[in-house]
């Protein structure tokens, strides 16, 4: 079994209220869940409204899998125009 857990660091330089950055997080954690079938939560930065931290976790039994699954939340993110990426860490649990 193969753990993946994926830490995106991102800015959102539109929004202008936590109104509109919760707007922004829901609508990219939505994507992330039905393309990836990921788990996916806001994990820090949370009073910081143009700015989020989101945690996306994923298992399977093939680690190969895993590896290519980096590369296609990495791309569905910058294709995200909404937020900009900062930084993506990955750890293998």
């Amino acid at each position: 079994m193969h753990v993946l857990l994926i830490e995106l660091s991102l800015q959102i330089p539109q929004a202008h209220s936590m109104k509109d950055k919760r707007r922004q997080v829901k609508s990219l954690k939505d994507r992330l869940k039905q393309r990836f079938n990921a788990s996916v939560a806001e994990i820090d930065s949370l009073d910081q409204w143009q700015q989020a931290v989101m945690g996306v976790c994923m298992i399977s039994n093939d680690k190969s899998h895993l590896e290519k699954q980096i590369n296609l939340v990495e791309t569905l993110v910058l294709d995200y125009t909404e937020m900009e990426l900062i930084r993506i860490t990955r750890e293998w649990l």
